[in-house]
């Protein structure tokens, strides 16, 4: 039988591998690369900063999760939820970078967002828990897109749901989590920063933009 420690153990090595795995070095000069950058990169900050709040909070307790099927399964259903609010911020702020500038309009940029949120949401649908549902996150983000002022969404404004997802679905109580919230949203917007260096040093936006104003108008 596998002991706790042994389930823990392996638990923080495939989450290493995870947080680590599929970041990429080459350039976002094509609207696969752009799709493939938001999505990875959402998944990364949402998980990173989802365990590193619970493992902080939880303390020496934290090996014990592996023993509790409640924990586990409300920390799965936050790591969607948490997900799809990091890929709604990341969407939006990498449009807006990627085409600014770009003569195609707003309904074109409303497009590709939708085409890359939807894309980040199959990549990651792996194992959803019943409880998570990707329609209602996918009209959430319609929603979202009604009310975006391009010109103003390409900036660190712009990341606002992913820290109030962390707070609101972290498995943590909520007699706990009131004392933590200013830090919890710090820790989620300092995570995004080197994110956004990342994508501005390796952006062709060039490319991209000519790329899906072509699309755009075929």
């Amino acid at each position: 039988m596998t002991s706790l420690r042994e389930k823990a153990g392996n638990f923080l090595r495939a989450l290493t591998v995870l947080l680590g795995g599929g970041r990429g070095s080459g350039p976002v000069d094509s609207v696969a690369a752009l799709e493939n950058f938001i999505a990875t990169r959402s998944s990364y900050v949402a998980q990173k900063t989802l365990y590193g709040y619970v493992k902080t909070r939880m303390g020496t307790r934290y090996p014990a999760m592996f023993e509790d099927a409640n924990i586990i399964a409300s920390l799965n259903i936050a790591k969607f939820n948490v997900f799809a609010a990091c890929l709604s911020d990341m969407t939006i702020y990498a449009v807006a970078a990627a085409l600014d500038g770009c003569p195609c309009g707003n309904d074109a940029r409303a497009a590709l967002a939708r085409r890359c949120y939807a894309a980040g949401m199959r990549a990651n649908a792996g194992d959803a828990p019943p409880e998570f549902s990707s329609q209602e996150c996918i009209a959430a983000f319609d929603r979202r897109l009604a009310e975006t002022e391009w010109h103003r969404a390409g900036t660190a404004d712009n990341f606002t749901a992913s820290p109030r997802a962390l707070v609101k679905w972290a498995p943590i109580a909520d007699s706990l989590k009131k004392y933590d919230t200013e830090i919890i949203e710090n820790s989620v917007k300092f995570g995004w920063r080197d994110i956004r260096e990342q994508f501005r040093k390796r952006l062709g936006a060039a490319t991209v933009c000519g790329e899906w104003a072509q699309q755009w108008a075929g």
